[in-house]
């Protein structure tokens, strides 16, 4: 008799989980909270504008080749590599940086400021490369069934790695570089992760030689929410279910297992199994009930920052500017030391900018410009008001127009902005976090919240705060890793 599982969540954690599990002869039946599947890789349209809500782009594209191997399915979106990758604008400096694959083109926009820079990146670069190969199948393509099994298995890397987890990410920059916008560049990485350089292991400059040797970074032909439509395409053949605006509240269980989960309505979902692809601490604390993730004990953990997002629709393109722009002053380390607890004013943040438009045309209508900007800012637990939300989003607009010398505000036809309460509201993000529990090695491996439940057998779940962590390919293998776990409970299901 073929198995139902019941899917809370249509991120992209779910929607892989539903892929793969269907692949495999499972009845997949999905709810959504928000009124789109897709979680925080989400579409936004508003008078003729598209924009992609979140993820912009990302690393690691073998994850999705597996994927779809995996489920043997034609790739049903197209990647698009980007190269430069982003570009990045100093406070009080005429030039902006162009962060290229190519070493030789990269060491020319560093020459004037790091004496030997292609000497010294090949040798940092090797380092992360032995890093990220020592460890990928170890920690990050690894179930975990204890503590003391990841412990165990940690002892298999390469004792040479070991001072790596003890510094900061910039340690060890400072260990490679001289200048300050070097040391500031490659950085860059853990705020990606949603923190700063400053409490990020040094472990995590893996991601170096992801981003400039071993694969770099892509985006979607059509946009990143073509990702979503592809999978929910590929799903819609397989008779998998989905159920929008519909929020679950409750649960019952019967021996040991979860009988069924109950929705705002009072509706009851039932299955014989279920994978959460809610915020996996979140979702043990509030729906579960569970002491251990009381609200007390889930503010004391470290949650990545907060995101404060704003999206504009201008009537005319922009000029001499690149699709992905990082925008940086000179107070690095106060900013990064102040930003999580709210201890900065935020007139003059650090921000993200990405023209949409310019490599997906459609997004805006012709002769426009479609412009998405992402401020990493305090979560609610140290900014619980954002009624200024609107007042810092202008006071970012203003920045970002005297730096480029083009007026964002003049041209602006359509704006968005929304905050970490939002973001909390639509998708459950803790406390507004961005991108869930932080990577402190506290909180990776067998320290994460687990993706198989403590308690009820027939409950899993999947998603950034659970095992590998966060980010889209994390979680396409958080995926494969939650199958695994489900397969090895319950077998290959037989299709009809």
């Amino acid at each position: 008799m073929q198995k139902k599982v019941f899917i809370i969540g249509t991120g992209l954690g779910g929607l892989t989980t539903a892929l793969r599990l269907s692949s495999r002869g499972y009845q997949i039946e999905m709810v959504e909270k928000y009124h789109q599947a897709g979680g925080r890789l989400n579409l936004l349209e508003k008078d003729g504008f598209k924009f992609d809500m979140a993820p912009t782009f990302f690393s690691m594209s073998y994850e999705f080749q597996e994927l779809i191997e995996d489920c043997n399915i034609k790739m049903p979106f197209e990647f698009v590599e980007l190269d430069p990758l982003y570009s990045v604008h100093f406070e009080g400096d005429q030039r902006s940086y162009l962060i290229y694959k190519d070493l030789k083109k990269l060491a020319l926009e560093f020459q004037d400021v790091e004496p030997d820079f292609e000497k010294k990146l090949q040798k940092f670069l090797k380092a992360a490369g032995q890093l990220f190969h020592d460890t990928e199948n170890i920690v990050i393509r690894s179930n975990f069934d204890s503590l003391a099994a990841y412990l165990m298995k940690l002892t298999t890397v390469p004792i040479k790695h070991a001072p790596k987890m003890f510094y900061s990410m910039w340690h060890e920059m400072e260990r490679n570089f001289e200048s300050f916008e070097v040391k500031v560049i490659f950085s860059l990485v853990g705020f990606f992760l949603g923190a700063t350089p400053f409490d990020t292991p040094a472990v995590y400059t893996l991601l170096n030689y992801s981003e400039l040797v071993h694969d770099g970074y892509y985006n979607v032909k059509g946009g990143m929410y073509k990702i979503v439509e592809g999978i929910l395409q590929e799903l819609e053949k397989r008779g998998v279910k989905i159920h929008c605006n519909t929020e679950i509240t409750g649960f019952s269980e019967e021996n040991g297992k979860i009988s069924s989960f109950t929705d705002r309505s009072g509706k009851d979902w039932k299955a014989d199994l279920f994978v959460v692809n809610a915020d996996a601490a979140w979702f043990r604390g509030v729906i579960l009930k569970r002491a251990a993730f009381s609200e007390k004990k889930l503010d004391a953990k470290k949650w990545t920052l907060a995101p404060l997002t704003i999206y504009l629709g201008l009537d005319c393109k922009v000029p001499e500017m690149y699709h992905h722009n990082y925008f940086l002053r000179r107070n690095f380390k106060e900013y990064a030391g102040k930003i999580f607890k709210n201890k900065i004013k935020l007139d003059k943040p650090y921000y993200y900018v990405n023209i949409q438009s310019m490599h997906n045309p459609d997004y805006a209508p012709p002769g426009k410009e479609c412009i998405f900007i992402l401020c990493p800012v305090p979560d609610l637990r140290f900014k619980p008001d954002w009624s200024d939300d609107h007042e810092i989003a202008g006071s970012i607009i203003h920045d970002l127009s005297e730096r480029t010398g083009f007026d964002f505000h003049k041209h602006t036809e359509t704006r968005i902005v929304l905050n970490p309460g939002h973001w909390e509201e639509m998708f459950g993000l803790y406390r507004g976090s961005g991108l869930g529990l932080a990577h402190d090695l506290n909180q990776v491996g067998g320290f994460r919240p687990k993706n198989k439940d403590e308690k009820y057998k027939n409950l899993y779940y999947v998603g950034a705060s659970t095992v590998p962590g966060t980010g889209l390919p994390m979680v396409v293998i958080s995926s494969r890793l939650v199958t695994e776990r489900i397969q090895k409970d319950n077998g290959i299901v037989p299709k009809k």
